[in-house]
């Protein structure tokens, strides 16, 4: 396996100012030279910017609007002009939301697309050729486990990481031989801000025993890219919940959780009315 790209390079961190993604630059500050850490809200990147100042590497914060793929590429551009090259692109930010689909609103369900499919695809089509052409560097992409199952209330988010878990597996065959690695992290939930973004109607808390602290999920993500692993599933729980998925027959998951979108959709109803 070639060196660790992670080990004195230049890391990407997207969806930087809270959860996984802040938790991934805490822990990659002691490895990284230098870490651009991206999201929307400033304050909260120079806030985590500000509690890293003694860390080995240097934390550069630049805000962006990850919908817009022209903000990408002027994105990477940038990163390469100021420090020469990207080593490693960490694709975790990402939108979620929850709800029959007939009564989403569409500009959010956009807005979802646009930073979980569109914006990943920019950033990593921006790194790739530069990884390429040195034959070495590595792209970490933050799905879900609904990228490995289907679910009723998060239509849109499945098939947003659906997209990404076939666009994983796809680009790390396609990479094969180059040097380049590219791995995927399909956690289960985690305890981030997730359900206050998505705007959660069922009221109903995920039970402690299957949710991931960010902290743990951050370090399984890492430990996988370490690795070099296609495919890491963090969390005894999810782990057992999406191999479940995939050892049952297809028609038998869609009874079972067809049961689940009838029981939804009375809840949603009888709360509207």
């Amino acid at each position: 396996m070639s060196a660790n790209p992670i080990d004195g390079g230049v890391v990407i961190v997207t969806g930087a100012s809270s959860g996984i993604g802040a938790d991934m630059v805490r822990q990659l500050a002691i490895r990284a030279r230098v870490i651009v850490i991206v999201a929307r809200r400033r304050a909260r990147l120079e806030a985590l910017a500000e509690e890293l100042t003694l860390t080995l590497a240097k934390i550069d914060v630049r805000p962006a609007d990850l919908t817009d793929p022209t903000a990408c590429t002027d994105l990477v551009a940038g990163v390469i002009a100021d420090h020469g090259r990207v080593d490693v692109l960490i694709n975790n930010a990402g939108m979620g939301d929850i709800g029959l689909f007939e009564a989403a609103d569409l500009d959010k369900t956009v807005r979802m697309i646009q930073v979980n499919v569109i914006g990943l695809t920019a950033l990593t089509r921006a790194v790739l050729p530069g990884m390429v052409a040195r034959g070495s560097g590595g792209v970490l992409n933050i799905s879900s486990g609904f990228g490995l199952t289907f679910m009723p209330g998060f239509s849109s988010y499945v098939g947003t990481k659906h997209y990404v878990t076939g666009f994983t597996d796809s680009l790390r065959t396609e990479l094969s031989g180059t040097g380049v690695r590219v791995v995927q992290v399909c956690p289960g939930p985690v305890a981030t801000e997730f359900e206050a973004v998505a705007e959660n109607p069922l009221d109903q808390e995920v039970p402690g025993f299957i949710e991931l602290s960010s902290a743990a999920c951050a370090s399984a993500a890492i430990a996988a890219f370490d690795r070099n692993r296609a495919l890491s599933v963090p969390g005894g729980a999810a782990w057992l919940m999406v191999h479940a998925g995939w050892w049952s027959p297809r028609m038998v998951a869609r009874w079972v959780l067809s049961l689940v979108g009838r029981m939804m959709r009375r809840k949603l109803t009888a709360r509207r009315t």
